[in-house]
């Protein structure tokens, strides 16, 4: 059976051009940027050049781009860093309720054990933050606003620039996770987000897992969150991961400036998609259709759960993802869903198609053939 894989949100393939640049850092450039003898000053040489290289293309300061070890740890930077140096002037942090849980949960140990106050905004029935909710939110003792510029479970596409203008406007530290903008919408520069610090990660757009980066706007340094060395420009303690680096550096290189996500065939096909699942009783498409990525189609489906749905696909040969996870057997309702307002059982029930530069249309019509089948046996077995 042919494997479907509709699932780019959650992870990409390795893409051919960025492993063969990564081959060398895997196995002739070994030395440790640290170390002051020749092996070691080679591959800090190519150490800085790659900084400047992901400097370039990402339109910033050399100095201004930590490498770190993914998305997750780029997030936790930005949000304890900052919080933690910025604690003398307030404690207060606003957030939105459809954030990633890296960002939720790191807001949530800061309110728990550190003495912050958490913000969380609600959002519309599209998963859109209200600027003047923000606008509203703010408070003297505001230090820092994280919405993220793209939601993953649901596609939608948020106002995250102009966000970033009410934040500076009251003199607020803005923090945006870009992880699943960048290859799929376009981009012209870092700035573009309004933000100080912005996280992003090489395995959305055919890089390689364990490579991210987190843009500091200068002259802003947060504590760091890990301690060790002083690697990083004193910020993220550890011996740099040169191959994972090269393979980040080349596909944002690649693939950021021109979204390797091409967009107009994406819509195509991704309409198709919508228009079958309106054609289907008790299926419902969640987030935005005019503000959402070209790639993503999210819905829910009523009298069944996601882990059903998943496994029927699954079975098709068919890779999909939920918002929910699965622990000890039981599932646990997206949080994304639940804030747009729908019911808990529809959280429950969340699926996501996520489309790549690989998708068809013969991909799309094996889903036409068979979803409706697909959920009326997930229905039956609920």
């Amino acid at each position: 059976m042919e494997t479907i894989y509709f699932d780019y949100n959650a992870t990409t393939p390795l893409d051919p051009g960025v492993r063969e640049a990564m081959l060398p850092f895997l196995g002739e450039v070994w030395g440790n940027p640290s170390s002051v003898h020749h092996v070691g000053r080679r591959a800090r040489s190519l150490l800085d050049d790659a900084r400047e290289r992901a400097a370039h293309m990402l339109d910033c300061k050399a100095s201004e781009v930590v490498f770190t070890g993914g998305g997750t740890e780029s997030v936790n930077l930005a949000i304890f860093g900052t919080a933690r140096l910025l604690r003398p002037k307030g404690r207060h942090i606003v957030t939105s309720a459809i954030e990633h849980q890296a960002v939720l949960r790191s807001c949530d140990y800061l309110a728990r054990n550190e003495g912050f106050e958490v913000t969380r905004l609600p959002v519309n029935s599209q998963g859109l933050v209200s600027p003047e909710a923000l606008e509203n939110a703010l408070r003297p003792d505001t230090i820092l606003v994280s919405i993220m510029a793209v939601n993953n479970e649901i596609g939608t596409v948020q106002g995250a620039a102009e966000l970033g203008v009410i934040c500076h406007d009251h003199g607020v530290k803005f923090h945006t996770d870009a992880v699943q903008w960048l290859g799929k919408e376009s981009f012209v520069s870092i700035h573009q987000f309004n933000a100080d610090l912005v996280s992003i990660c090489a395995h959305k757009i055919h890089g390689p897992k364990g490579a991210g980066a987190l843009f500091i706007k200068s002259p802003l340094l947060p504590d760091p969150v890990q301690f060790g060395g002083s690697h990083e420009n004193e910020r993220r303690a550890g011996t740099e991961n040169l191959a994972g680096i090269i393979g980040l550096v080349e596909a944002l290189e690649r693939f950021v400036r021109e979204p390797v996500f091409p967009k107009t065939p994406l819509l195509a096909l991704t309409a198709r998609l919508l228009s079958l699942l309106d054609r289907l009783e008790g299926v419902r498409v969640v987030g935005s259709r005019q503000r959402r990525l070209a790639n993503t189609v999210s819905f829910v489906v009523e009298d069944t759960d996601s882990i059903a749905l998943l496994a029927g696909l699954d079975l098709e040969g068919i890779c999909a993802s939920s918002g929910s996870a699965c622990s000890a057997g039981s599932v646990k309702p997206s949080h994304v869903i639940r804030a747009l307002g729908l019911a808990e059982d529809l959280a429950h029930s969340l699926v996501r198609f996520s489309l790549g530069r690989g998708s068809t249309l013969a991909e799309v019509e094996r889903v036409e053939a068979v979803l409706a089948e697909v959920i009326r046996r997930a229905q039956r077995h609920a």
